[in-house]
């Protein structure tokens, strides 16, 4: 009986400190019926997008070596707005920005174009800035590195050995 009364208090403990830790995530859909709108429902949708969510975040925390709950930045929720905006993305303040327009008129595997979106946006969530101080090149460069080892690279990128000196060292 002891050893039950052990095991279960220390799975309490184990998920009150797991819980501390957990993010929330939320897909709010304000596309209506616009044309990326409908793309975005028949295509992508809410359940693929919040999984994905997960999976970059686990992916991040892990480019970044950050195995420790305590080195992590505290993130609470992330919600991921798709709406019909200019641009193809923004984060911030905890919030994913997705133009319903650039999904409606992305030619492509939209699927997997929107992938690789959610994980560079996904990198600026979880990224450090230095109190405002780092430099916007170095933001990106991170996302953009990010996304790129997980293998969603655009189909407008560089391929490795093409390019000029510049992005032929990143190959």
């Amino acid at each position: 009986m002891a050893n039950h009364m052990f095991l279960l208090s220390s799975l309490v403990i184990l998920g009150a400190m797991n819980g501390i830790h957990a993010v929330e995530y939320v897909v709010t859909d304000n596309t209506e019926n616009s044309t990326g709108g409908v793309r975005f429902k028949n295509d992508i949708g809410v359940e693929y997008s919040k999984q994905t969510l997960v999976s970059a975040t686990e992916f991040i925390l892990g480019i970044f070596r950050q195995n420790n709950p305590a080195d992590r930045k505290e993130v609470q929720k992330v919600t991921l707005v798709i709406e019909n905006t200019d641009g193809v993305a923004y984060a911030e303040n905890g919030e994913i920005h997705v133009n319903a327009n650039y999904i409606g008129n992305y030619s492509g595997d939209v699927k997997r174009e929107f992938t690789g979106v959610l994980y560079h946006e996904m990198t600026h969530i979880w990224q450090w800035n230095g109190n405002g101080q780092t430099p916007g090149g170095l933001i990106e460069g991170i996302a953009d590195f990010v996304r790129l080892k997980a293998d969603y690279a655009p189909s407008h990128w560089v391929k490795p050995g093409q390019g000029d000196d510049g992005t032929r060292a990143m190959t």
